[in-house]
């Protein structure tokens, strides 16, 4: 895990790079090709660029060791990070929403304009690269236990999906019904406010010292009991912070052990669980006499 802050910030670099291309390009194909589904699209990008600033901060402040005020390290900020990105999605959604709204309620007045053919081949490429994006820094924060450049990955399927409602709005008002590219507008805000939910659940979850997934326990409990000298594991607590794993581990063993001999059982579960499963901070093994 030490290596974790460098790469996550290789991840984010990469992540700012490519959205800066891709707003620049959508926002220009918005204004030349008169549609509004792009523009919005394209600012919905440019948002990506402050929230992958966002998650540097993030995993900057929770790389810090552990000090006098924080014994048990920073790495909850990068919760705090995940939860600014999830407010930063939804207010972007909002905007984007209000802006098809009012695209909508005008058409009453004056005829929208057919976007042109270039607004049609910009989503397709925003479709394209945003899903790659999202499984690049989907699987590095999978690797890295990062809930902020999780949630960052999510950014980039969300602008991904929005560029889908933009692509189907475009199209629809080249086939003749203008008013399908402000409702897109609309439509992409509801998978952006899906996106943000998604975030500030999983974030929230982590502040609250909720346990790990089933799988995760079921897996370090079989890893325990593997052990020889190991009769049954009494009780198995877990509690996400930030991005890591506190767990407390209780252990059956022979009562007719020496205090030494149980003692090494434990030191033996406590360090393979840790080497096994690299997001976990801190493992706590009590032995129980049987």
């Amino acid at each position: 895990m030490d290596n974790q802050p460098s790469e996550a910030l290789r991840v984010s670099a990469v992540s700012i790079a490519v959205n800066l291309l891709l707003a620049a390009g959508k926002l220009l194909a918005g204004l030349i090709a008169r549609s509004g589904a792009m523009v919005s699209d394209a600012v919905h990008s440019a948002s990506d660029i402050f929230s992958t600033v966002v998650v540097i901060i993030g995993v900057k402040l929770s790389g810090k060791a552990a000090d006098r005020e924080h014994p048990y390290g920073h790495e909850r900020l990068e919760c705090v990070a995940a939860i600014l990105l999830a407010v930063i999605l939804l207010i972007t959604g909002i905007f984007i929403a209000q802006e098809g709204v009012r695209r909508i309620l005008d058409a009453r007045d004056e005829a929208l304009p057919v976007p042109g053919a270039l607004a049609l081949v910009a989503a397709v490429v925003s479709i394209l690269t945003k899903e790659a994006m999202f499984w690049y820094t989907r699987g590095h924060a999978k690797r890295l236990g990062s809930s902020a450049l999780m949630a960052d990955a999510w950014h980039h399927r969300s602008d991904a999906l929005s560029s889908v409602g933009a692509l189907v709005g475009i199209a629809g008002a080249r086939l003749g019904l203008p008013v399908l590219d402000p409702l897109a507008s609309v439509v992409i805000c509801a998978f952006i406010a899906k996106a943000a939910f998604d975030i500030f659940r999983d974030a929230v979850n982590k502040m609250v010292d909720h346990s790990a997934d089933a799988a995760t326990e079921a897996a370090i409990r079989a890893r325990a009991e593997a052990h020889e000298g190991v009769r049954r594991v009494d009780l198995l607590r877990t509690r996400e912070f930030g991005s890591r794993l506190y767990i407390e581990l209780e252990i059956a063993v022979d009562q007719s052990l020496t205090l030494g001999e149980a003692h090494a059982i434990a030191e033996r579960v406590h360090d393979d669980v840790e080497q096994a499963f690299p997001q976990v901070k801190h493992i706590m093994v009590h032995v129980n006499p049987i």
